[in-house]
């Protein structure tokens, strides 16, 4: 059940989570390229189409719900992220973010792409 915090998560705006997530892997020698790169592969999205959901300050809900097509890979995403085991998380938009949150952790650990994006 979402509580009052996550429904102010769900909506603040896509765009300053994106710069932590950024900041975050930068810290750790990793890109804002690869951080695109992961957003496009769980949520569909173009380039063009992600830096547009950020210039418009898209809140969570929306970018999730606008997203053009989540990558069914995800549901391979499992692992504890602040407490909540991902793949038992059972409100849909929390699932969505803490995977989000998940893929950007296992970048700044140092992950390959291909793991990160659940590929052989």
């Amino acid at each position: 059940m979402a509580g009052s915090n996550w429904d102010r998560v769900y909506r603040m705006a896509f765009a300053s989570v994106y710069l932590q997530y950024v900041r975050k892997a930068e810290a750790k020698g990793r890109t804002q390229e690869e951080v695109d790169e992961i957003v496009r592969w769980l949520t569909g999205y173009s380039q063009a189409g992600l830096e547009a959901e950020i210039e418009q300050k898209t809140d969570f809900e929306a970018f999730f719900a606008k997203a053009p097509s989540m990558n069914p890979a995800r549901s391979l995403i499992t692992g504890t992220i602040c407490g909540d085991r991902v793949q038992d998380v059972e409100e849909p938009l929390k699932r969505e973010i803490r995977y989000l949150d998940k893929l950007i952790d296992e970048l700044a650990k140092g992950k390959t792409m291909d793991k990160v994006k659940r590929q052989a």
